[in-house]
């Protein structure tokens, strides 16, 4: 693990979690809500966020074979690129206490992208490359197929991770999404491989048991508009594998949905505007 300390970011201002969170019996089955309030605030990620990290990363890979914990130290060593979200504290409040409490506070969510191409050769980015070619294999039809070979062979590429607790509003991603761009455009122009001709990205989806894909749910809301600006995508179902957030248990009488991934590669100059209508969706 690795990476400076940094100064924390501007706080986002306080956030209600709108879609509630859980309250349960002793059962561990859903049974109401309560709303929890809480602000948050993006910061540059740091080295006592690699665990915080690379939990969210395995919520989005699962059981697939790559090496979370390069990556999470890739995600950390990177300068100037990327966000962490992570509960922000009352100014009021004592300095040690309040740097005592960020300093272990947990990690919400992170928002940054991994310049596949300069990284080649990193062992977990030619895993995802051999996942991602295995998956393509399995799941998509020959005309995908063939689309995201060429996508693959592209000179610059960048797999773009957006990943956040269940539970943290899409209001959030806004900021996170927005402040990823900002740095996208400042790097780019002293390192031209960081202006993509693709980028990926891997949404956490859900399907009603039964195969009705018009009852289909984003993990997060805002993704959606990825996958409307798709050039390649498809879907692949991973209820065998341990899945919490969106798995999760059911009432009897609500539907049971299953866990799906869904990979979206779509163009890098498209990024900008999907960022602008992201803003105006979850306002």
């Amino acid at each position: 693990m690795a990476g400076p300390t940094k100064k924390p970011r501007k706080p986002t201002e306080p956030q209600s979690d709108d879609k509630s969170m859980s309250d349960e019996s002793e059962s561990g089955t859903y049974q109401g809500q309560q709303e929890v309030q809480a602000t948050f605030e993006g910061r540059n990620p740091e080295g006592q966020d690699f665990h915080g990290i690379k939990q969210l990363l395995l919520q989005l890979f699962l059981k697939a074979h790559i090496d979370l914990s390069q990556m999470s130290d890739m995600l950390i060593s990177q300068t100037g690129i990327g966000s962490v979200l992570k509960q922000s504290y009352d100014d009021d409040e004592d300095e040690d206490d309040n740097m005592d409490l960020s300093e272990d506070s947990n990690v919400f969510g992170i928002t940054s992208v991994i310049n596949l191409t300069s990284h080649r050769e990193t062992p977990c980015v030619q895993q995802f490359f051999t996942l991602l070619e295995d998956l393509t294999k399995q799941h998509a039809n020959k005309g995908v197929q063939d689309n995201i070979t060429k996508v693959l062979q592209s000179k610059k590429l960048g797999f773009l991770i957006n990943e956040r607790f269940v539970n943290i509003p899409a209001k959030i991603s806004a900021a996170m999404l927005n402040s990823l761009l900002d740095e996208m455009e400042r790097i780019k122009k002293k390192n031209s491989s960081y202006d993509f001709d693709y980028l990926i990205i891997i949404c956490k989806t859900c399907k009603s048991k039964g195969g009705n894909d018009d009852e289909e749910i984003y993990s997060n809301d805002e993704e959606e508009l990825f996958t409307k600006a798709a050039d390649a995508t498809f879907d692949f179902c991973v209820e065998k594998e341990t899945d919490v957030g969106l798995g999760g248990k059911w009432l009897s009488e609500d539907k049971q949905m299953i866990p799906y991934r869904r990979v979206v590669i779509f163009k890098g100059s498209k990024f900008k505007d999907l960022v602008s209508q992201i803003s105006i969706l979850v306002q």
